[in-house]
């Protein structure tokens, strides 16, 4: 496979594969006012009556964030398992009309590091 499609392939599986998941509805929503730019002034107040800094809120709950993860892995999944058909890839082709607007996509170096170094294991 050439660079120029193996980039495009790959740009193509970030969007697909986690762009319109649920983090769309995690980001749907009233976003708090605040004064001083980094949020210290912004609070939640729980049911129970607790006045919770919004730092130190968890904005999504334990349900939400399996179920993100496991759509994230079932697309990733499907992606790579789909990704030598050229009807697939013909079609996904169509979606990169779309990621044109947005920033290019950059190698983490931090995350192959970990990787590499072998603390990214699993466990670990």
């Amino acid at each position: 496979m050439n660079p120029a499609d193996k980039e495009r392939i790959a740009a193509s599986l970030a969007m697909m594969c986690v762009r319109n998941t649920g983090l769309e509805a995690l980001h749907a929503g009233t976003v708090p006012v605040t004064e001083t730019g980094d949020y210290s002034d912004v609070f939640v107040l729980d049911a129970t009556g607790h006045r919770i800094p919004w730092a130190e809120v968890s904005h999504l709950d334990d349900d939400q964030m399996r179920d993100l993860m496991r759509e994230v892995v079932n697309r990733l999944y499907t992606f790579h398992v789909s990704c030598d058909d050229p009807e697939f890839l013909q079609r996904a082709d169509r979606w990169m009309t779309v990621a044109g607007k947005w920033d290019e996509p950059e190698l983490d170096r931090k995350f192959l590091g970990a990787i590499n170094s072998g603390s990214g294991e699993p466990g670990k």
